[in-house]
């Protein structure tokens, strides 16, 4: 059965994100201020022949949680996602996770968490097809010569969220 894709826009601060959610969890976190098109081409391609719905209220815990982080009260999430995504990705994407908050690893470190070390390119490949950009944290991904690297939400949003960690560590209460 079918269900519906549920959205919202986040405006907090500087952010503003769109996200989307189905009935399992979060599916998508759009990059810092782009269109609602992107979502909605990104739901038409994902999750074809369901209804993109706007619901403030079912979003509500995705935008808390996401506030929390912003605000340096949170450096990991606890909401359910909808992750879609191949074997490998999958296994790319829980590695990310794996990167501590405030950190760095490289695509090589990626690569050899997951006991691939010569697939640096395909996990960068996977990396971009992470679709809960923050939750699932990719922008913690840099290049090995430690420069800021690719980025769906753009490398203006890499670094500000970067920023933002490193201001926070050791804020948590």
């Amino acid at each position: 059965m079918k269900t519906d894709v549920y959205w919202t826009k986040l405006d907090y601060g500087n952010w503003e994100l769109y996200m989307a959610a189905t009935s399992k969890g979060l599916c998508y976190v759009g990059s810092q201020g782009k269109a609602f098109e992107e979502l909605e081409e990104w739901v038409q391609k994902r999750y074809p022949g369901r209804k993109l719905i706007k619901n403030d209220e079912a979003m509500q815990p995705y935008v808390v949680e996401f506030i929390e982080f912003f605000q340096g009260k949170r450096d990991s999430f606890s909401i359910p996602q909808d992750l879609k995504g191949t074997p490998f990705q999958t296994e790319v994407w829980n590695a990310l996770c794996s990167i501590p908050y405030g950190e760095t690893w490289t695509y090589s470190d990626i690569a050899n968490a997951i006991q691939r070390p010569a697939a640096v390119r395909a996990v960068g490949t996977a990396i971009g097809a992470n679709p809960n950009l923050l939750i699932v944290p990719c922008h913690r991904v840099i290049g090995k010569n430690g420069k800021l690297t690719g980025f769906r939400g753009g490398l203006d949003m890499k670094s500000a969220l970067l920023q933002l960690e490193q201001g926070n560590i050791g804020n948590k209460k």
